[in-house]
């Protein structure tokens, strides 16, 4: 890259090195086709240069030798001579993707926390709402582009009037999933809201795994009203893949009047954290109980691991924290998780949930840890759980962990750029 500041004799010694580096590999790979004649001949102009660079003669004489050998390869290099750029790179490209699927395969693994089950010790995608007249400008948006992955919604008001969401009679928002793009090529699914201002309807698609309710609704429509009897209703169309249809729907007020061409809303959603997984270690060693643990989901056999649209097994790495091995005890005792009926320990978390300290919210009864039940771990299975425990779906819904699913342990969080970056906790 930076060779424009090598002097000319450096240079010469670089090219000299190549050169050999071509010979060595056309005498290598063609010594059988070539003759006895051709072979002394490519023999004796790479030692040329080779003794050349050890008597660290000058730029001159090293340009004579490497010449000398150039006019060999081209009458014995055959395909390998000469080497093309386009040639070299797709060797280089070859190796690199070969170390790196390697390196994947059995050592380390990039990982994205999709979801907030594991919140705070781990964030999947959250939202950051701007009120009027804080929106980022084109430069502010790429800077949190390129350092916390964040991307800007927003939408305009097609009318004067109030805003309303449509909900279902729960006070759920009423969404219809679709396929979509992210980064425009890898395909995903896009979760859709409809919004009604004046009378006029308006939608927004946001990432499935994104939970509106983090945030984005409650800061955006702090006023928002409650489902109640008297709310507006009407059929809506709705999509939950390949199919289609009408639903009946409730217009929930949000508190808040626009002018058309206002925003409704704006606000970044920002990356859920990208780590490295570390594969190796539970090769040797078993897993410790806190440890943040990742492992396939394909073969856990329960009806909560699989998809609601298609019904097939969900395939896909998750990662909870470690909380049972093989013959212990587990029962919740709100906001506490015992183990072997003591407070569980091998984490900080374990200790900041049961206290309900900063932003762990304690554990909940629920599923196979509904209230005064007692779980007890089989053989050959793991009992995992997520720091969030009551926005997890974990083990309490879709049970044991096999023990051949495990993968690895989160071992450094690389992205975003924030104050999470380093060692995974």
């Amino acid at each position: 890259m930076f060779s424009f500041f090598y002097s000319e004799q450096k240079k010469m010694r670089q090219s000299a090195e190549h050169w050999l580096e071509v010979a060595d590999r056309v005498y290598k790979f063609r010594r059988d086709l070539l003759s006895e004649s051709q072979n002394q001949r490519l023999v004796s102009a790479a030692g040329d240069v080779k003794t050349r660079l050890k008597e660290r003669a000058d730029a001159s004489k090293l340009k004579m030798a490497i010449e000398s050998l150039e006019s060999v390869l081209r009458d014995t290099g055959g395909r390998i001579y000469p080497v093309s750029s386009l040639r070299e790179n797709v060797e280089f490209f070859l190796v690199a993707a070969i170390v790196i699927l390697g390196l994947r395969a059995y050592f380390i693994q990039p990982f994205k926390i999709p979801t907030n089950s594991m919140w705070p010790s781990y964030y999947g995608m959250t939202g950051e709402v701007f009120q009027a007249g804080e929106e980022p400008g084109l430069a502010r948006r790429a800077a949190r582009f390129v350092g916390l992955g964040a991307s800007n919604y927003s939408i305009k008001a097609p009318a004067d009037g109030e805003v309303m969401l449509a909900v279902t009679r729960s006070g759920f928002p009423a969404i219809s999933s679709t396929p979509g793009r992210s980064f425009f090529i890898f395909p995903t699914v896009l979760h859709e809201y409809t919004f009604s201002v004046g009378g006029q309807l308006t939608k927004i698609s946001l990432p499935a795994d994104f939970d509106p309710r983090r945030k984005w609704l409650s800061e955006s429509f702090p006023q928002a009203g409650r489902i109640a009897g008297n709310l507006e209703s009407s059929m809506l169309s709705l999509r939950d893949g390949e199919r289609r249809g009408e639903a009946r729907v409730y217009w929930l007020p949000l508190g808040k009047a626009v002018k058309r061409g206002e925003n409704l809303f704006s606000f970044d959603i920002l990356t859920g954290d990208l780590l490295f997984v570390e594969r190796l270690s539970y090769n040797f060693v078993k897993p410790k109980v806190g440890s943040g643990f990742v492992f396939r989901t394909e073969n856990i056999k329960s009806p909560e691991m699989r998809d609601a649209v298609t019904g097939a097994q969900i395939k896909q790495y998750y990662v909870k924290r470690l909380v049972g091995l093989p013959g212990d005890k587990l029962e919740v005792k709100e906001p506490a998780l015992y183990r072997n009926g003591a407070p569980i320990e091998g984490s900080s978390a374990f200790g900041k949930n049961a206290r309900k300290e900063g932003l762990y919210p304690g554990y909940q009864n629920s599923g196979l840890l509904e209230k005064d039940s007692v779980l007890k771990v089989p053989e050959h299975a793991f009992f995992a759980m997520g720091d969030n425990s009551p926005d997890s779906k974990d083990g309490r819904a879709w049970g044991f962990v096999p023990e051949k699913e495990v993968v690895g342990r989160p071992l450094f969080i690389y992205y975003p750029l924030t104050t999470r970056w380093g060692p995974a906790r």
